[in-house]
């Protein structure tokens, strides 16, 4: 098979150019005649073909921005008329390439140039590798047209045998760019431009399945969401219909969770665990269990503040006005505060109010006696700060739920009390009061303790997890204030999260200062009485504070202040006394009775419980704060043959050994110290301890012990204004203690005007209150000789010792 004609002879043609089409042989065209260069090449092939046999000539030619193609086409002038439009036109039919040569000249006004035509022959019959393309093409062809449903011109392709009249077919294609169509036009080899037009029309199916694939998909998603929108129009149609059936009014159980979680103002996290709770809701019937745990979930989530924060207030030196009128005394509390809202406003000066994803909380253990003010310290801190205040009730707490919050699958299930407790304040920030930390329990429903372990370590609590809510909640700006009675009750895992504050008590000027300005008018209030009506002197608070009471904290006292108030408000309504009346120092016994608690340096000499030798005053550390602790000592008659040290009054196995050690002293030092204890060994010794019923421990007595003993051998009173702690060693050595500044508080509320320590406790006096120093004279003591050297009265000529003197 051969093309039209050979590339023998060359041509003379007009240049018909086309902007950015291409025409290939066999491709018949229609071009407007009232475009100028389209009529003057027409017109010039007109006019050369009078003179010439055949049909009008043109040269089809591509020009791409202004440059005109290497290779034209053939084309001969089929007909002239009109186009559809009523326009001049022309039907032109591309017949064969041509390679354009040089300009030439011709008649008229069009552009002629020389060509030469471009063979296109192709050996018949075709081989096996060329066959094969052609069904290809004819294959791709086929496909592509009958999804256009273009079904008649499938018939037109297959019966294309010519391979270069099939590849130039392809120049219908409308998928085919102006540069594919020119890279056909001018690829002579029939083969080659078959198989570039294969691979044109491969590449364009594949674009196609893909984009068919990302329609289908796109139309799938639509139909879900709009099968989605219908269903859920359908079900809250049916969800009416019921609750109008069963009486219920419309909007009762129809509150549309998704619209509002959608409108809070959630973390990312929790808005999308909450979206995932809603799609379970909206699938759920109303008759399953899981909706309504669903619906209480969603409420919690919703009623968390989780982006209210309230603005701290940063008056540093109004705080500290409003926790000196709010509390008297507890500066050590005080200053703590103050400086966490210091450094809390300088942070918030410089931008550096979040560091790595935590913010600047406190975790603060206020641990001293009952009565000191420890859960009203917080709401005063609260109160200065401008934040919120929430008291969390810790004591007998045993569940470690408690603390974490319930597994949702249980019935009843709740968030945990730190979560409830956000919850309540209503703003991310409060401060938390965790009271009676210490007098959390555990058992076999686990440790609470353990799990606030989380809770109160600041490197922790920015993503605590509650077992109810599964989300992470941000507690790294709250500020928790635990308290406690006893520091060694709470696990020591617990106690190192926490900054420990210790409030010992109050010293007797700070008593009456908080009985005049917080107990007396609260109690006056409570009673029914004006301010003006009933006066308290301030000798008369004093001796309720000192004789009526004895305490670390002012809890007592106010009992006695509201039972005294009692007293004169009943009196006058049985018109027994008229108001205003003052109540003086010795008014006391007359209203409430006489003082429970008389110094003992107030007592007759005779009865008090130093007048006999062995009897010994020291000073213990208690849950209710210090106490003055007496130790009594006695000798066994050495017929009853009761050899041995017998200890009385519940005391433990440290205490014990206290004693052990003081006993074991004397023996080795008796001489040394001129005491009579040669024959010890066949006499029972017998140490006591009164208030039997109260357990005792601890080391802090054992000198106490030892001047108790030595003062029985010798003979010697203790003196009675003198009371001792401090730890013995069998060198005699007095070793420190611990509680130095609440024992020093119990004996100046006890009356004891003398007190001995460790050397070693020195510092610690910078704890105790000047106005307690100076009514207290203090020794500091490295040696029990120098302890019975102070402690033991002169021994008196007719003294006569209770112990005979060894021979």
């Amino acid at each position: 098979m051969t093309a039209e004609s050979t590339a023998s002879t060359p041509l003379t043609l007009p240049v018909l150019p086309l902007d950015d089409e291409v025409v290939l042989p066999g491709m018949v065209v229609p071009l407007d005649l009232s475009d100028s260069e389209v009529r003057a090449a027409v017109e010039a092939a007109q006019a050369a073909a009078r003179s010439e046999p055949g049909k009008p000539k043109v040269l089809l030619v591509p020009r791409i921005e202004g440059t005109y193609a290497k290779t034209g086409v053939l084309g001969t002038v089929e007909q002239v008329g009109r186009l559809a439009d009523g326009d001049p036109g022309a039907l032109i039919r591309g017949r064969g390439r041509v390679r354009i040569g040089a300009g030439t000249t011709g008649p008229g006004a069009a552009l002629w140039v020389e060509g030469t035509r471009i063979d296109e022959s192709v050996p018949d019959p075709l081989p096996g590798q060329i066959a094969e393309l052609v069904k290809e093409y004819k294959a791709l062809a086929t496909s592509w047209l009958k999804k256009r449903g273009a079904w008649q011109v499938v018939d037109r392709v297959q019966a294309i045998d010519d391979v270069s009249a099939l590849a130039d077919n392809s120049g219908y294609s409308p998928f085919l760019t102006t540069d594919q169509k020119v890279e056909l036009l001018e690829t002579a080899d029939p083969v080659a431009r078959l198989k570039l037009a294969t691979q044109q029309l491969r590449d364009h199916l594949a674009e196609q399945d893909v984009a068919e694939t990302i329609a289908k998909d796109v139309q799938e998603g639509v139909d879900k969401q709009q099968r989605e929108f219908l269903l859920r129009r359908q079900l809250e149609a049916v969800r009416k219909e019921l609750r109008e059936l069963n009486g219920e009014k419309d909007g009762e159980e129809s509150d549309d969770y998704r619209a509002r979680v959608e409108a809070a103002d959630l973390p990312e996290k929790v808005r999308e665990a909450a979206l995932k709770e809603v799609d379970k809701l909206e699938r759920a019937s109303d008759q399953s269990p899981e909706g309504s745990w669903i619906r209480t979930w969603l409420d919690t989530i919703l009623e968390l503040p989780w982006n209210e924060r309230t603005e701290d207030a940063y008056d540093i030196r109004g705080a500290k006005a409003i926790l000196d009128a709010e509390h008297a005394g507890l500066e050590d509390v005080k200053e703590r505060i103050t400086e966490y809202l210091a450094v809390r406003k300088r942070r918030a000066d410089r931008g550096l109010g979040v560091i790595g994803g935590r913010r600047g909380g406190a975790v603060l253990a206020l641990v001293g006696p009952p009565g000191v003010g420890k859960t009203s310290l917080g709401e005063s801190v609260a109160h200065a700060m401008g934040r919120k205040f929430v008291r969390v009730a810790l004591g007998g707490v045993r569940d470690e739920a408690e603390i974490r919050g319930h597994r949702r699958t249980y019935v009843g299930a709740l968030p945990g009390r730190i979560v409830r407790a956000v919850k309540e304040a209503g703003s991310m920030n409060p401060v938390v009061l965790l009271d009676e930390i210490d007098k959390v329990g555990s058992d076999f429903r686990g440790d609470p303790a353990a799990a606030l372990l989380e809770v109160l370590d600041p490197a922790q609590n920015h993503t605590f997890r509650d077992h109810y809510l599964e989300v992470e909640l941000d507690l790294s700006d709250v500020v928790f204030l635990a308290t406690a009675n006893v520091l060694e009750a709470i696990p020591e895992a617990l106690a190192d999260r926490m900054e420990i504050v210790r409030l010992d008590g109050y010293t007797e000027d700070e008593k009456i200062v908080i009985a005049r300005d917080h107990l007396l008018p609260r109690q006056l209030e409570r009673a029914g009485l004006d301010r003006d009506e009933v006066n308290l002197e301030e000798s008369a608070l004093r001796k309720l504070a000192g004789e009526y009471t004895r305490e670390a904290g002012v809890r007592n006292l106010e009992r006695s202040i509201a039972r005294l108030l009692r007293k004169v408000a009943a009196r006058h309504e049985l018109g027994e006394r008229e108001l205003p009346f003052t109540v003086r120092e010795g008014d006391l016994r007359g209203l409430i009775g006489r003082p429970h608690h008389v110094p003992e340096s107030a007592q007759d000499p005779a009865e008090r419980r130093t007048a006999v030798p062995g009897v010994a005053t020291g000073l213990a550390v208690t849950g209710a704060g210090g106490d003055v602790l007496f130790v009594e000592a006695s000798l066994a008659d050495p017929e009853t043959g009761a050899a041995g040290l017998a200890l009385t009054g519940q005391l433990g196995d440290v205490m014990k050994e206290s004693a052990q050690i003081a006993l074991s002293f004397l023996r080795s030092h008796g001489a040394e110290l001129e005491l009579p204890v040669a024959d010890l060994k066949d006499r029972g010794v017998h140490i006591h301890f009164p208030a039997g019923a109260v357990p005792k421990d601890g080391p802090s007595a054992g000198i106490t012990m030892t001047t108790a003993l030595a003062s029985l051998l010798s003979g010697r009173l203790v003196r009675t204004d003198v009371a001792m702690t401090g730890e013995v060693s069998l060198t005699g050595r007095v070793l420190p203690i611990g509680g130095v500044k609440q024992k020093l508080l119990a004996a100046h509320r006890a009356g004891v005007t003398t007190v001995i320590i460790p050397k070693r406790n020195e510092p610690d006096l910078d704890d105790v209150p000047a106005e307690v120093l100076d009514k207290l004279d203090v020794h500091t003591v490295t040696d029990v000789r120098q302890v019975l050297e102070l402690a033991l009265a002169p021994a008196t000529s007719d003294a006569t010792p209770e112990v005979p003197v060894a021979a």
